[in-house]
């Protein structure tokens, strides 16, 4: 029998049905004169937010103190922006909102799932521009349909796609300028990491580790899109960190450690502070013996060559998916050079960023009973799925103490504000031989969907709490820290909450209609603050808080502000 095939054309570009095709509206040109020096100095111009944590050093804190403890009660919407959206890579369920706005002397650049990327009059929210790359809907995500961010310099606005490709888009018009691959969708790698803009190159990390893939950070050239460096986070046999893994084999090759969190940098070190995440498998290291680097670690990376110049590795043989991806937040105290980490296994972290020596180490949530690690830093086991079908119980689940969303650090206060999730899980250990493209997990695991509790907690330097401000559900949203004394920090039933960063006692809530999975920003336009956060429930619910799957997505922007005066 013949069969005839027919020739379907090409597929509509989405962006187009919006009527809001690119190049039919023009941004003003405020990215043109952004570059390195800029950035650096990025907390010079609090009415900007110019890079993805606010500043190179990942506090995300903002001077500005128009709104405050004595007024944030009044604040109310200012505009709304609705993407409008459903997302549609892997499954509708999986997509989430969890962009950091980013904004440049009065437009805001913003990213979200299957590809979008929109640019908004940040004064009154409304759209300029909009791109839609064309994502294959099959692509393999293990954690949901989403996208972190954007970064803008020189003119161009960066962004990755869900199907591992780094993109450069003219910041006026929001076409597209250059387009590079830097994973294997083939073998499960993927992209969700929100760019960082050093001196000339556009650093980015791959998504993937479960799938058994091997994790990596790359840089790009801002201008040209050629590549700069690639640094792998497994080593391969014979170089360093190589003897802990299996001498025999291939399991480096599939070992994870994807660097799928923004980093922080240094321009005093010249090092980029890196969290990696889990090695492959997950939960079954029977066939990954040793320790496995650089999986689980805080990695510094110099940032001219790619080279690896220290690591600290949080949680060595990994058997409970315990990430260490989570933002490395530059501080000082006194003449030292510090770092703080808050990691999935519940320890808060503070090393000296000069050479990851440990300065201290802290519990920050109250039930880790998967092991201990002493004041020292020695590290030891305790419950784990170790034989083949039976069920183990451990806090924290492997969604972590706290996921990837952020804490903050104001260094008015001095103190750290950190989304705490006490929630547990049960792993029933399930070995599995490799395939490529195919999820690599070594167990099944079962969230727990009762006896759970969430807060948003201060802690200073020396890892003393200050203060915990208690929530029924585990928070998972990051928080944002302002020069008002006030921390920002949403909950997955929808309010979105002022804190004082002093006490912590609440003095505002807004009911938002959709959870929070996001990371809020705060800028000025005109003399007038606005905080502003993505709002769209989802994303590896499961993993975090199976109880709230069902709960409504959503897909809008918020921005908040005080009352106009007459």
């Amino acid at each position: 029998m013949t069969v005839e095939y027919v020739d379907a054309g090409e597929a509509i570009d989405q962006g187009k049905l919006s009527g809001k095709v690119a190049g039919g509206e023009i941004a003003p040109p405020v990215v043109a004169g952004v570059d390195y020096e800029r950035i650096l100095k990025a907390r010079e111009e609090p009415q900007n937010w110019l890079t993805y944590y606010g500043a190179y050093n990942g506090q995300r804190f903002s001077p500005l103190d128009q709104i405050n403890t004595e007024n944030v009660n009044r604040i109310g919407p200012a505009w709304i922006f609705q993407a409008g959206t459903t997302g549609l890579i892997a499954g509708a369920s999986t997509y989430s909102f969890e962009a950091a706005p980013i904004v440049v002397d009065g437009v805001m650049f913003l990213s979200g799932w299957d590809g979008w990327v929109w640019a908004l009059d940040a004064k009154t929210g409304v759209e300029i521009w909009r791109y839609k790359h064309a994502v294959p809907f099959d692509v393999s995500l293990c954690c949901g349909n989403v996208n972190r961010g954007v970064a803008v310099a020189q003119g161009k606005v960066f962004f990755v796609t869900a199907n591992a490709r780094v993109l450069a888009l003219d910041a006026t018009t929001g076409k597209r300028v250059w387009d590079r691959t830097y994973g294997d969708v083939r073998a499960g790698e993927s992209a969700t990491v929100a760019p960082l803009v050093v001196k000339n190159m556009v650093i980015v990390g791959s998504s993937g580790g479960e799938f058994g893939v091997r994790g990596h950070l790359d840089a790009f050239d801002l201008e040209t899109g050629e590549p700069q460096w690639r640094c792998y986070m497994v080593p391969k046999p014979g170089e360093p960190g190589s003897e802990t893994w299996p001498a025999d084999g291939e399991a480096w090759a599939r070992g994870g450690a994807n660097c799928w969190l923004t980093s922080t940098f240094d321009p005093e070190t010249n090092l980029l502070y890196v969290g990696t995440g889990n090695p492959a498998p997950d939960f079954d290291g029977g066939v990954r013996e040793g320790d496995n680097l650089f999986t689980d670690s805080i990695v510094a990376v110099d940032v001219d060559s790619g080279q690896i110049r220290w690591h600290y590795q949080c949680t060595p043989h990994d058997l409970w998916d315990y990430d260490s991806i989570a933002e490395c937040i530059l501080f000082e105290q006194g003449d030292r050079k510090l770092l703080g980490h808050f990691d999935k296994n519940g320890y808060f972290f503070v090393l000296d960023r000069t050479d990851g020596s440990l300065v201290q180490i802290t519990p920050f949530v109250d039930r880790i009973t998967w092991g201990a690690i002493t004041r020292d830093g020695k590290v030891t086991a305790k419950i784990y799925p170790d034989k083949e079908g039976e069920p183990v119980h451990f806090y924290p689940g492997p969604a972590g103490a706290k996921e990837w969303t952020h804490a903050a650090y104001s260094p008015k206060t001095e103190l750290f504000y950190v989304p705490v999730q006490d929630t547990g899980a049960t792993a029933t250990r399930r070995r599995r031989e490799f395939k490529e493209s195919i999820p690599y997990w070594g167990a099944g695991v079962q969230v727990d969907i009762e006896d759970m509790a969430g807060s948003i907690s201060a802690f200073d330097a020396n890892g003393e709490e200050k203060w915990r401000w208690r929530n029924e559900l585990p928070m998972c949203a990051s928080v944002l820290a302002t020069g008002g004394d006030l921390v920002f920090a949403g909950e997955p039933s929808g309010e979105f909450n002022a804190l004082d960063a002093r006490t912590g006692q609440l003095l505002w809530q807004f009911q938002c209609g959709s959870g929070h999975h996001s990371s809020p920003t705060t800028y000025m336009v005109d003399g007038r603050q606005y905080i502003a956060v993505p709002v769209g429930w989802g994303g590896w619910a499961e993993g975090f808080l199976p109880g709230m799957l069902g709960a409504g997505h959503g897909s809008a922007l918020i921005v908040f502000a005080l009352p106009e005066t007459p």
